[in-house]
């Protein structure tokens, strides 16, 4: 705890600033206050210190001996500040150009990489690191401060203490092996026959198992075959004809273009679903990540147009 009589650091620069110019005038001139605001200080300054500094007289105004050598102390003080505060800069701007995000598979893997690809293009220098997990665990990144913006799928339920905005919007599609029955089918799949069906699915905790799940809910909810921990993995499935499928159209699109995988039309099911940006309500968006997500919200805006 510093003492009581510990001088402010604006008198001490006036001070430093006499002992440099040799002139009162010139120090008020320097720090764009009027002469007798910087002589009420240099009194006040003197009064804590219990020290006469400076002799004032019809000739100006000089420091005395203590002066003289409290100014060579305040001049050293001033030079450790002026390095601290260069420091400061340093920190702040290095923690301006970094930027955290997770993101679910989805979103990562469709969508992110064109959203940062139009972010290094307006900040070049920046960094940005990424973290791909499910919906889940990126909002457990966010509550534990390991990112700055994370952006899931699905349901909203789970957003508590979070503040959060639409980016885009997307549904589920039910997809096949070419082999599988349901590949040459025309009349929709019902829910509860995909309920009734064991699928291959997301692990619990993805958005995308979020979805098929709240969707499926009335007949029971989704039947599972198996559980894979990654989009990829649960379409090398379904192209093995494990069982039917139910991903993001933006994840199936290449697979049904390039003859993979065929889509199955679904009916009284909701499989839609809004993309959000998300970050926790009690700390505010550093400002690159602001800009990410004006970037993000403008793509989306753009696709829906």
């Amino acid at each position: 705890m510093l003492p009581v009589s510990t001088p402010d650091l604006v008198s001490l620069d006036l001070l430093d600033s006499i002992a440099e110019l040799g002139s009162l005038s010139q120090a008020a001139a320097r720090h764009r206050m009027s002469q007798p605001a910087v002589s009420m200080r240099m009194s006040q300054l003197e009064r804590m210190l219990g020290a006469r500094l400076l002799e004032r007289g019809p000739g100006g105004t000089r420091l005395t001996e203590v002066g003289d050598q409290v100014a060579a102390l305040a001049g050293r003080v001033l030079a450790e500040v002026r390095s601290m505060m260069a420091a400061v800069d340093a920190v702040v701007a290095q923690e301006s150009s970094h930027l955290r995000v997770a993101a679910s598979f989805t979103i990562a893997e469709h969508l992110l990489p064109g959203w940062i690809g139009a972010l290094r293009a307006e900040f070049p220098d920046s960094v940005l690191a990424m973290e791909v997990s499910n919906s889940t665990r990126v909002l457990a990144q966010l509550r534990d401060g390991r990112v700055d913006i994370g952006f899931v799928e699905g349901r909203t339920d789970r957003l508590e203490g979070m503040e959060a905005a639409v980016v885009g919007h997307d549904r589920l599609e039910v997809v096949v092996s070419l082999a599988h029955p349901w590949a040459a089918r025309r009349a929709p799949v019902h829910g509860a026959e995909l309920a009734a069906t064991e699928l291959v699915l997301r692990e619990t905790g993805s958005g995308t198992r979020a979805v098929l799940a709240a969707a499926l809910s009335a007949w029971g909810g989704p039947r599972s075959r198996l559980e894979l921990g990654s989009t990829a993995s649960v379409l090398a499935a379904a192209r093995r004809g494990e069982a039917p499928a139910v991903l993001s159209a933006l994840a199936v699109a290449e697979d049904i273009a390039a003859g993979r995988l065929a889509a199955v039309a679904t009916e009284d099911i909701d499989l839609s679903r809004a993309l959000h940006a998300v970050w926790p309500a009690s700390r505010p968006l550093p400002p690159l990540a602001r800009r990410l997500l004006d970037v993000a919200t403008s793509a989306g805006s753009a696709a829906l147009g």
